[in-house]
């Protein structure tokens, strides 16, 4: 691979890792608002559906640094 696809690929990874950090903000907000609904609401559909919003927000974390990890696995090459 040549330098400048190189270099093109890196500018991909780091806007990626920049939409991880944007995820992780939602989903850190996401779960504190889970983790404030009253004791009483935890086994109710909002706090239900809170919680699989984290659980999708923590996979496409996963998959974008597994995206970054193959990205930089390319460039190595």
């Amino acid at each position: 691979m040549n330098a400048e696809r190189r270099k093109a690929l890196t500018a991909v990874a780091d806007k990626i890792q920049e939409l991880i950090e944007e995820v992780e903000s939602l989903r850190d907000g996401e779960e504190e608002y889970r983790d404030n609904i009253p004791e009483n609401l935890q086994n109710s559909e909002r706090y239900e559906k809170a919680d699989s919003a984290v659980d999708s927000m923590n996979e496409i974390v996963s998959s974008l640094e597994d995206a970054v990890e193959s990205i930089k696995s390319a460039v190595e090459q």
